[in-house]
């Protein structure tokens, strides 16, 4: 059976479509652009190709596990496989693989043929049922946190069929049959992230529908969290990349003085894309369509070779596993373009980061969108109540939600004037604040028809359009007129983590206004008291201004909103009571499993900082200190021909000896401090370490290096400057 009803977490198909298997632009002889709505989901084993290729009772028994959540028969799946497997190799596929999440954060898989020996010595080609829904791929080697140990290696995948299968082709012609799986172990922990994302959305989904059921609606069966992750990323020439050791290992510059132009001019921001990026955006475009991403918008971001890239709203499950496509994508095609994609949060300094806008709604499966203001009182009560649910649970817990954008790459780009600070906040406009905070006090709400007292249910509130407030690009969770746009995500994270949190904090919110409105004689009074009470109790956390000016971080602190600015620091709310309360009351992660977690990204969070600082130390020693010798002999010899008047050489010479002792002491320091940083047992503590000393030292180091740079000669400086990476696309 699939992962969502043997675990029950059950999860909705897709909001929408998914292509129809069709063929490829070439085959059929259309141009791309007339081609598109056959491109679309070609390989992907979507509902239309099921419907076509499966018994109608077979197809039936699969939406029942699907949607309901119903167990999935033996002799049910053994038809899907066929099936499945008949599709994939008409196309091409020789492999199937068990396509999982591990708590890496990227993805992993392992190839099976579909070859299977015959008594005549040749081969037939099969997969079976119990093939489909169940894999085990060794476990020993993915991080666990403490749930197994490396002498038990056994681990589990089990099919999610709630996400599409799909096949992943390759530059060398090879075509794989991927089926999305859950991922966890002997005991049944999960040891991925699409597990516990799949239990929060069934947490959400039953809580929104008793407040639902409370408020008179009887025919909605489903709630269904949905996002749109927008992804931001830069593009750097190969050439320039394979020659930056930091950018090879680490994924970012940690050395690299500012370019003559950086983003100061604003031209680069929705500027005409160069050729040679949009015929990367158009393969990039076309491998994701045909794997059914819905790659809507493209553009040139903010920074020098900054580009994003938007994709239609789907479940939060198919939102995931596409966002882990589209980072996958963006990187393979980068390379056939002889370009390198870089996700890294912060790859340059002195311009803008990336990120990742995780615009987060819940909508039911009769299509209502329950973040969105409607025209009807009814409507406006189950809008305002949503919304009130949302505020309550950011403000219980907001250091759950920074806890989900933790990483070290994060913690450069938070708060540096390109993304919301790490304060949490609330955007929701001018008008709907000054809506919520006259109902709070019973006040007179004027709409277009005049003024008038509201009372919920009964008399209609001024017209909500969708977009009736601006939209705060500083704001961490900014409401968008049905939606929230979660901001503070990092570029190269899963959203998993962060819907995960999202989804069970809602859940939490809405169990209790459920039960306040079952229990309510007078509905429409209770939702009055609601707002009231939110507001009172919650209307701290609703910020309109700008989050990047100092003075919201001294009146944050007056509202008593936590400031946590460091992933070292963030990380530890995973283990504190209350987290393990809310996670374990939802059955979306035990005790054990956010322990393991914790223990898993504080390591790669030390991780990361230790291979930055081996780096640092290798680039410094056998680039930069060899290059700045070059030059002083150059110079000494210069100075010596010159005589008395070799004055310039002989103050160049000075200033640049000194900052090669600095560096030469510096590069010691910084290799010391590693050092005893690594040697820390504790995980916790270690993290702290790289935090206080070794980032610290490292920094220092930079500023000294980067002077060098500015003085050397271009033809003896080792590395492309940013300049070259910049601009040199």
């Amino acid at each position: 059976m699939c992962a969502s009803s043997c675990c029950k977490k059950g999860a909705h198909h897709a909001v929408c479509c998914h292509g129809h298997g069709a063929s490829s632009p070439a085959r059929s002889g259309k141009t791309i652009g007339a081609a598109v709505p056959e491109l679309f989901g070609a390989n992907v084993f979507s509902d239309q190709v099921m419907k076509a290729r499966l018994p109608k009772e077979t197809y039936k028994a699969l939406q029942r596990t699907i949607n309901a959540g119903a167990s999935l028969q033996a002799d049910v799946a053994a038809v899907v496989a066929n099936a499945m497997k008949d599709w994939a190799i008409e196309r091409g596929a020789t492999h199937y693989t068990h396509w999982f999440q591990p708590l890496t954060g990227a993805t992993a898989e392992k190839h099976d043929s579909f070859i299977s020996p015959s008594v005549e010595g040749t081969v037939i080609m099969e997969f079976s049922g119990k093939q489909l829904i169940q894999g085990e791929p060794d476990a020993s080697s993915f991080p666990s946190g403490g749930l197994r140990v490396t002498f038990e290696a056994r681990g589990y995948t089990a099919w999610d069929c709630t996400s599409p299968a799909f096949l992943k082709e390759d530059g060398a012609g090879n075509v794989t049959l991927c089926i999305p799986t859950a991922f966890c172990s002997y005991k049944g922990e999960a040891l991925d992230k699409k597990t516990p994302l799949l239990r929060s959305m069934n947490a959400v989904s039953r809580q929104a529908l008793r407040v639902l059921r409370a408020m008179g609606n009887s025919t909605s069966q489903k709630v269904i969290p949905t996002v749109g992750a927008e992804q931001e990323y830069f593009l750097v020439e190969k050439e320039y990349y394979s020659k930056r050791l930091d950018m090879m290992n680490c994924g970012r510059t940690l050395f690299g003085a500012p370019s003559p132009k950086g983003q100061e001019l604003e031209d680069q921001y929705f500027g005409a894309i160069k050729d040679r990026v949009s015929a990367y955006m158009k393969d990039l475009d076309t491998e994701l369509w045909k794997m059914g991403v819905t790659s809507k918008t493209k553009h040139n971001e903010v920074a020098p070779a900054q580009y994003e890239m938007a994709p239609v709203f789907t479940s939060t499950n198919i939102a995931a596993d596409h966002n882990q496509l589209v980072m996958e994508t963006m990187q393979k095609v980068a390379l056939r373009h002889n370009m390198v994609c870089l996700l890294h949060e912060k790859p340059y300094a002195g311009v803008n980061g990336s990120g990742k806008h995780n615009n987060w709604s819940l909508a039911t499966d009769d299509g209502i969108n329950l973040l969105e203001p409607g025209q009807t009182p009814g409507d406006n009560a189950q809008f305002l109540v949503f919304l009130c649910a949302m505020i309550k649970a950011v403000d219980e817990h907001a250091d759950i939600m920074r806890t989900t954008c933790g990483s070290s790459g994060n913690d450069h780009r938070l708060g540096a004037n390109e993304a919301p600070p790490a304060i949490i906040s609330i955007f929701l406009g001018q008008e709907l604040t000054e809506i919520l905070e006259k109902l709070a006090k019973g006040e007179k709400i004027c709409s277009p028809e005049g003024c008038q007292f509201v009372k919920i249910g009964v008399d209609s509130l001024p017209d909500l359009p969708k977009d009736n407030t601006d939209r705060n690009r500083t704001s961490p969770f900014a409401f968008t007129g049905n939606k929230f746009e979660f901001r503070m995500v990092g570029s190269s994270q899963s959203i998993s983590g962060h819907n995960v949190a999202l989804n069970t904090i809602a859940a939490e919110a809405l169990d209790e206004i459920a039960g306040r409105l079952e229990k309510a004689k007078d509905v429409n009074k209770e939702i009055q008291a609601l707002i009231k009470e939110t507001m009172a109790k919650h209307g701290r956390i609703i910020f309109n201004g700008n989050n990047y000016s100092d003075e919201w971080v001294v009146e944050a602190q007056k509202r008593g909103l936590p400031n946590v600015k460091n992933t070292a620091d963030a990380l530890k709310t995973l283990v504190t009571p209350k987290t393990i309360k809310l996670f374990d009351k939802y059955s979306v992660l035990s005790k054990e499993e956010l322990h393991s977690r914790y223990e898993i990204y504080s390591e790669q969070y030390a991780k990361h900082l230790n291979i930055e600082a081996r780096a640092a130390v290798q680039m410094t020693r056998r680039q930069y200190i060899p290059a700045v010798i070059r030059y002083i002999s150059v110079l000494g010899a210069s100075a010596g021909a010159a005589g008395k008047h070799g004055n310039v050489q002989k103050k160049l010479l000075e200033k640049i000896s000194k900052l090669l002792e600095a560096v030469d002491k510096k590069v010691d320091k910084l290799e010391a401090e590693a050092q005893k940083a690594r040697a820390i047992e504790d995980v916790g503590k270690q993290a702290s370490a790289f935090r206080d000393k070794v980032i610290p030292t490292m920094l220092s180091l930079r500023e000294d290096v980067d002077q060098l740079e500015e003085l050397l000669p271009a033809d003896l400086w080792p590395v492309p400057t940013y300049s070259d990476l910049l601009f040199k696309l």
